[in-house]
């Protein structure tokens, strides 16, 4: 492995995945607060397409999707130089395993887009280091609807439902086959890990254990 991908001892990059809603935002916050480490967001508030593309998907996908993939390989890169530890917000996988991918099947980018922009993809990952723990926050599209309404993004207002519908179909068939290094799989519908501090407690057992356990690479 090329020393610019070798962490410093002790360094922790944890990513947290999971669809539109799922709370990928919170549990950053709180493991950044907990563990005191650099939290890396997505983003969302300045991205120039996000509410373009919501409102016509079709005209501004390859747009977005290449905005979000150039922005995560910036963030990753820096993440790899930093000297600490860091919890990202969202892995720079879902892009094209997930997102790109969902709208090339519903016939919303191009086949040549999606080829190009696949391309693009696998050649900058090859550059990246995986995190060392992948935190899937599975929800049901109730639970997102109703996340993605609490927080009122007026952008977010034209998400369909069969869009996340479909979008949990393809973070359920890639987390099963994700092998980059280990993963934890925490149920959103069971664990309000926003406003009860018990159930935030139980998550970061969970990864503190996964992270600094005996076995800690376990999958």
């Amino acid at each position: 492995m090329p020393a610019s991908h070798r962490f410093e001892p002790g360094k922790r990059y944890i990513a947290i995945a999971g669809n539109i809603g799922a709370g990928k935002s919170s549990l950053t916050r709180i493991l950044s607060d907990y563990f005191k480490w650099e939290a890396v967001f997505e983003r969302v508030d300045d991205n120039p397409y996000l509410s373009d593309f919501y409102q016509d998907m079709q005209r501004w996908s390859f747009n977005l999707q290449v905005f979000f993939l150039s922005s995560r390989f910036d963030h990753q890169r820096r993440i790899e130089e930093l000297p600490h530890s860091v919890v990202q917000d969202r892995s720079i996988y879902e892009d094209a395993e997930i997102f790109a991918r969902n709208l090339y099947e519903m016939g919303l980018m191009a086949t040549r887009d999606f080829e190009n922009y696949t391309a693009l993809f696998r050649i900058m990952t090859s550059y990246l280091r995986p995190p060392d723990l992948l935190v899937y926050l599975r929800a049901s599209v109730p639970t997102l609807v109703g996340h993605i309404q609490a927080r009122g993004r007026a952008f977010e207002s034209t998400i369909r439902i069969d869009y996340l519908e479909r979008l949990n179909n393809h973070y359920e068939h890639w987390i099963e086959r994700y092998d980059n290094g280990p993963k934890i799989v925490i149920d959103v519908d069971e664990l309000d890990f926003v406003n009860d501090r018990d159930d935030q407690r139980k998550i970061i057992a969970l990864i503190d254990s996964r992270l600094f356990g005996l076995f800690p690479d376990r999958t």
